[in-house]
């Protein structure tokens, strides 16, 4: 039987270990941390469930629809849109054809004109008929530009798509390749937006009981430190020891995987910091389980009603909320709450905001790597290393948990592909 070894816990290595278990492969994943999924973590405490940093499922993701099972993961759904807040005013923006509810707000938004509403839904329309993988390997331009030439406003960009996909992309001047905003776009054209009931952390979780059912062998705390081609096969060095593999899939994160293949990976890296907070449940905010998006400036670019879209995420009688800041601000944990206390002050001026409670900061460095225009170019193949060694992680593909859990199957199809 063919022994694989995989190297990384994330989305992508439990994928590749569950498929190649699936194939008979005899597989063994090594995962430095205690805990699987990499950047897609949750922690519970005192009855809250904090994931690391905002992070969502896009659930018309083809490669999530693919390796997840949604019942499983009892999603809670965002509604469509968002609130555009700013000092003394909220709007309503959202789809009618998949928000009826919300017609007479999204039309009667003055934070963005008709015809802009218009050339969005036109847009929606023309992004569901094309292929993703197209969209993906299509020509591309910066987001910015790709607004601009077809058509929208300035007033649309700054008021909604610089808070809304600046908060996907985790960069705010929109500078952006439009290629993920188009397979974004068309992502929340045909899907919900939701998290688990239990945390983003379910995901992981189901993947790596998956792998394990399938006969993966996981094992936790195991650092490797060598990924070394040997003629026809593989040796690792874990925890000082050695061991030998026909083949491997490294799915580590991008710098690891590079020092471990020799292989040029993406180093520019786009932070955030994300905060979580307590509130009464008696204070309403009215979001109408939307996201509430920060039109005047990026502090905070967003902030979430998180429990309102999944009450499993608080205790009884209270609220959590999450406030995320783009990049890496310097500011303590202290300042960074007052700017998110000012903010939903001006935002509810007849609303008191004193029994707000700062829980948990989660900073998270190299959130996403860079995607400027003609970015895909750049990225390294999944069979870029020397000998019989396969990259998976989502920076062969695009910066996303779609792009992780595809890189996983991709890697491991290379493998057992190059086996026959």
């Amino acid at each position: 039987m063919t022994r694989a070894a995989v190297v990384g816990g994330g989305l992508a290595g439990l994928v590749a270990a569950r498929r190649l278990a699936d194939a008979g492969v005899d597989v063994e994943l090594f995962e430095e941390n205690a805990e699987v999924g990499g950047r897609v973590r949750s922690v519970h405490e005192d009855g809250f469930t904090f994931d690391r940093g905002f992070q969502v499922l896009f659930t018309a993701y083809p490669a999530a629809r693919r390796e997840l099972d949604y019942d499983a993961l009892s999603l809670r759904s965002f509604r469509p849109g968002a609130v555009i807040a700013r000092p003394g005013e909220r709007s309503v923006l959202s789809d009618p054809l998949r928000d009826p509810g919300a017609l007479t707000e999204t039309l009667f938004n003055r934070e963005i004109g008709l015809a802009d509403k218009l050339r969005t839904f036109a847009l929606q329309r023309e992004l569901r008929r094309k292929d993703g993988e197209a969209i993906l390997n299509g020509g591309d331009d910066d987001i910015g530009s790709y607004l601009a030439d077809r058509g929208f406003s300035r007033r649309y960009v700054e008021n909604f798509a610089a808070p809304f996909f600046g908060g996907i992309t985790l960069d705010r001047s929109l500078s952006s390749s439009s290629v993920v905003f188009e397979y974004v776009f068309k992502t929340l054209a045909s899907g919900a937006i939701a998290v688990p009931a239990d945390g983003m952390g379910a995901i992981p979780e189901q993947l790596v009981d998956r792998a394990r059912d399938a006969g993966a062998t996981v094992r936790r705390e195991a650092p490797v430190e060598a990924v070394t081609p040997d003629g026809d096969g593989v040796t690792l060095a874990v925890d000082g020891a050695e061991a030998s593999f026909d083949a491997c899939v490294v799915a580590a994160d991008p710098k690891t995987a590079g020092d471990l293949t020799g292989v040029e990976t993406p180093t520019e890296a786009r932070d955030c910091v994300t905060q979580y907070f307590s509130l009464p449940e008696h204070v309403d905010l009215d979001t109408g389980r939307r996201i509430v998006l920060n039109a005047a400036d990026d502090r905070p670019n967003e902030i979430v009603p998180l429990s309102a879209v999944a009450p499993e995420y608080a205790p009884e009688g209270t609220q959590l909320l999450s406030a995320t800041f783009l990049g890496d601000p310097d500011d303590s944990d202290a300042d960074l709450t007052a700017e998110v206390r000012e903010a939903l002050e001006s935002w509810y001026p007849a609303r008191r905001f004193d029994d707000l409670e700062h829980l948990r900061t989660e900073r998270v460095p190299f959130s996403q790597f860079a995607q400027p225009p003609g970015f895909r170019r750049t990225l390294p193949a999944t069979d870029a290393p020397d000998g019989p060694i396969y990259l998976a992680g989502d920076y062969t593909r695009w910066s996303s948990i779609d792009g992780a859990l595809e890189s996983g199957r991709r890697a491991a199809d290379a493998l057992i592909g190059n086996l026959e």
